[in-house]
């Protein structure tokens, strides 16, 4: 199911895979490690950001439509909620 918000989640992961791109071609032109963690860290940020934010919007959508009746069963829900857990 495709939500409003993944939208901005894909802006996300493109702008982290330019950071990633960026990152490869640094290190073939032997940039300095320092340049390279940090270029490192902000592709971190990025996936993270995009995985929390796909995280919240499973709970503003999945399951609010659940506990109000509009979605999936209520247990199915949660135990969709739970597997995703694992991942915050």
């Amino acid at each position: 199911m495709k939500h409003t918000n993944h939208t901005d989640i894909i802006k996300r992961l493109k702008r982290a895979e330019g950071h990633l791109r960026s990152t490869i071609a640094m290190i073939e032109e032997g940039r300095s490690c320092v340049d390279l963690a940090q270029q490192l860290h902000a592709i971190e940020n990025a996936v993270a950001n995009a995985k929390r934010e796909l995280i919240h919007d499973h709970i503003d959508h999945c399951l609010d439509d659940a506990v109000a009746g509009n979605g999936k069963p209520a247990k199915a829900a949660l135990a969709e909620f739970k597997a995703l857990s694992k991942y915050l």
